[in-house]
């Protein structure tokens, strides 16, 4: 979440007045995340978050996002939902960019991820993938594996300039998976970005999921290859085999995975490792000087590809 999109009081009353939830009583803008423009907003009737879409979302997805946000909460998924205007739409314009009011979730994110964390977090991933199973609608992963060459090719020229060397590791690393990545493995709607910022807690409890604007139809082992690699590295990005235990035995108590799940679980993961190392890098390349977000570091994930590529079988996450 950030701040790209300011909004005049004037704007802003107009829009919420479309809207049952009382007049404006405040609005903060979100500094957090790179996505869209986000603001806490309070009303007569209670908190919400208001979102602005930014142009790297594209319109065309939105349905999609704001759709699904409904159907899973519809099933007891954890997660906001978009509020309806008075006319029944929940998607609206606002100084010139798409706009929604969403629900307010209570809760924090973690900043340091206990084993508790990884455990409620599995369980929460089954049931949004069990949820999304009757889920009408479906979107292609722009992000996935056919995604990823041409987003190397706009870095490499300037990848060394990063870390020496980077460029040719990357393109014999993307040979692999392109040569090796699975075609028939069981599909369905993925959150494809559950990081640590997009679920809140209540003490020990997991009370929220967030930022559904990756979402898409994949690979679900793949989603689960994305949370260990979000959740169970330290921040010295050693691997916690300990955490990955306790996060995939709560999610097999949910789903079950299938025996081809199980042994593509090390390619997937080493994928995404590869997916969040290229955006982070075109993002870290392509920083507007001056801009307020401050890009993730690459190398990050570059340490956590590494420790993929040693590994050989899938008892090496945790599978038993």
């Amino acid at each position: 979440m950030a701040v790209y999109t300011e909004v005049s009081d004037e704007d802003l009353d107009r829009f919420v007045a479309e809207y049952d939830i009382g007049d404006v009583l405040s609005c903060k803008g979100i500094a957090e995340g790179v996505e869209n423009t986000n603001y806490l907003l309070q009303t007569e009737s209670g908190h919400y978050i208001l979102t602005l879409y930014e142009r790297r979302v594209s319109p065309e997805d939105l349905p999609y996002f704001l759709n699904l946000m409904e159907h899973l909460a519809a099933q007891n998924i954890p997660c906001p939902t978009p509020l309806h205007g008075r006319d029944g739409e929940s998607l609206r314009s606002l100084c010139d960019r798409p706009a929604a009011i969403i629900s307010f979730l209570e809760g924090m994110w973690p900043r340091r991820i206990h084993p508790y964390h990884c455990a409620a977090l599995g369980e929460a991933l089954a049931d949004f993938h069990i949820a999304g199973a009757s889920f009408g609608m479906s979107r292609r992963n722009n992000l996935s594996v056919q995604s990823w060459r041409p987003l190397l090719d706009s870095c490499i020229d300037r990848a060394d300039q990063v870390e020496s060397g980077l460029g040719d590791t990357l393109s014999r690393e993307l040979d692999h998976l392109e040569r090796n990545w699975p075609n028939d493995l069981p599909t369905g709607v993925c959150h494809a970005d559950l990081f640590p910022d997009n679920v809140f807690f209540r003490g020990e409890t997991l009370s929220g999921m967030i930022d559904f604007y990756f979402a898409c139809n994949d690979f679900i082992a793949y989603d689960v290859g994305i949370c260990l690699n979000a959740w169970c590295f330290e921040r010295d990005r050693s691997f916690n085999v300990t955490k990955a235990k306790l996060m995939l035995a709560a999610y097999r108590k949910r789903r079950p995975f299938s025996a081809e799940e199980m042994r593509a679980l090390p390619l997937l993961a080493r994928g995404s490792a590869m997916r969040f190392l290229l955006t982070r890098l075109y993002d870290w390349l392509n920083h507007p000087e001056g801009a307020f977000v401050k890009p993730k570091d690459p190398l990050e994930y570059l340490r956590i590809l590494s420790f993929h590529q040693q590994v050989t079988k899938p008892q090496d996450y945790g599978l038993e």
